[in-house]
Formats: C-alpha cells, sequence, structure tokens
C-alpha cells in the first residue's frame, strides 16, 4: 500500500469567524502506481483533500500515511523536501516561470536539490522529448500553445521522479482534442514509471481513463464502481 488516509478532517473560519467543515472522515487508499479519478461539484473539498495528501496544508484530525511513514508528523522542512523529492503536482493553471524556457522550467526542481546542472539539463531534454515537445525547448511560456504549456508542467512534475503525481484540474482550460493529448501523455508516464496519479476533473469521460474513480459529496470520498 502506498498511500492510506483514515479519518481526515479539514475546517477553516469564514470571514465572520464561522468554521466551515470542509473534509468530514475521509478515508482513502491507493496502490503504488494507480491511477484515481475524483470528480465532484465546485466548492466540495477536492482541491483541499488533494493539497492535504500533498502536505501544502495541515489537517485538523485523523493520520496521513505513505509506505507506512505518518506524513502528518512531519517538519515545515521535512515536508518540503518531502515535496521536492516524492510529489509532483500539476495544476488547471501551469505556473510556468515566464522569463525562464520550457528547459529552464523543468529543470528548476533538480536544480534546487543541488543535483549537478549537466545531468539536470539530459534528464530535463529527455522528459520534454518524451512529451513531445524535444523541438520546443528554447521557447518560453508566452511562445507556446495552452496544451503545450501543459506538457512543461507534466514534465516538470516529473523530473525528480516523484512516486507520487497529483494533477488539479489539468486540462481545465483546454480544448478537447487537448485535453484528449495531455491525458494520454500522463496516463502513458504513469503506466512507465509506475507513478501513483491521483487527478481532480469535472470531466467523466476524462476520468473514466482511470483506474479508480471517487467523487467527493459532503466532505466524504465515495468509491464509485466500474462499468
Amino acid at each position: 500500500m502506498q498511500i492510506q488516509v483514515s479519518n481526515l478532517h479539514k475546517s477553516y473560519l469564514d470571514g465572520e469567524g464561522r468554521r466551515l467543515h470542509i473534509l468530514r472522515g475521509i478515508n482513502f487508499e491507493a496502490e503504488s502506481g494507480s491511477s484515481v479519478a475524483i470528480l465532484g461539484a465546485s466548492g466540495t473539498g477536492k482541491s483541499t483533500f488533494l493539497h492535504t495528501l500533498g502536505t501544502l496544508e495541515s489537517i485538523d484530525e485523523g493520520t496521513l500515511y505513505l509506505d507506512g511513514s505518518d506524513l502528518t508528523s512531519l517538519s515545515r522542512d521535512q515536508a518540503a523536501q518531502f515535496r521536492n523529492e516524492e510529489v509532483g503536482f500539476i495544476f488547471q493553471f501551469h505556473q510556468l516561470l515566464q522569463d525562464f524556457s520550457a528547459l529552464e522550467n523543468v529543470m528548476i526542481p533538480q536544480l534546487i536539490k543541488g543535483n549537478n546542472s549537466g545531468v539536470v539539463r539530459k534528464n530535463a531534454l529527455e522528459l520534454l522529448d518524451r512529451v513531445g515537445l524535444a523541438d520546443r525547448t528554447g521557447h518560453k511560456p508566452s511562445q507556446l500553445s495552452g496544451g503545450e504549456q501543459q506538457r512543461v508542467a507534466i514534465a516538470r512534475a516529473l523530473v525528480n521522479r516523484p512516486r507520487i503525481v497529483l494533477a488539479d484540474e489539468p486540462t481545465g482550460n483546454l480544448d478537447e482534442d487537448t485535453s484528449a493529448q495531455v491525458m494520454d501523455v500522463l496516463l502513458r508516464l504513469n503506466r512507465e514509471n509506475e507513478t501513483t496519479f491521483i487527478m481532480i476533473t469535472h470531466n467523466t469521460s476524462l476520468a473514466s481513463a482511470m483506474q479508480f474513480q471517487h467523487r467527493m459529496e459532503n466532505g466524504q470520498l465515495h468509491l464509485l464502481p466500474n462499468d
């Protein structure tokens, strides 16, 4: 078992000081190398749940384990190291650095780790080739299409060979054909690298390509039956 979540709760205070209970006792498991889609209406806590899995946000109650290690016990520095080394994030807005080329954007996570720049460049070039951007490495984000920018974000998320990739509406701003191309890249890399892939989406067609589908309702996750 790779990820195991038990009785996870998360709440926030609104502007008037009222406590909003967002996640209400979530139980969730994901095997190593699996692909998981999380569906649900806006505002149901999907992104909050993804952020807690990636240690971007703390939890109020419950347990969160990765291969038996309790992630809720990590210090701030340990959590930052965990995110850099073990988790790749892909967001709807790809958040590329506009002044840097596609290659430089992909290189940054490994450079942060202090890896040799020559090795980092080689790894980044290989990943950009795998996502079909071998001829676009020197282009800045403004010179790339939306689909190309998202593929750069995918390469960046994978450059440290993370065990987990967390994607929040990664195709939300793309047209249908480009969305399908991006999903093909993600699922191919999921299979080849045996990376656990957890994705939030509103698109039931894209979700059906994943091994498992869950729906977020009333602050809880419900496993949907496979068709």
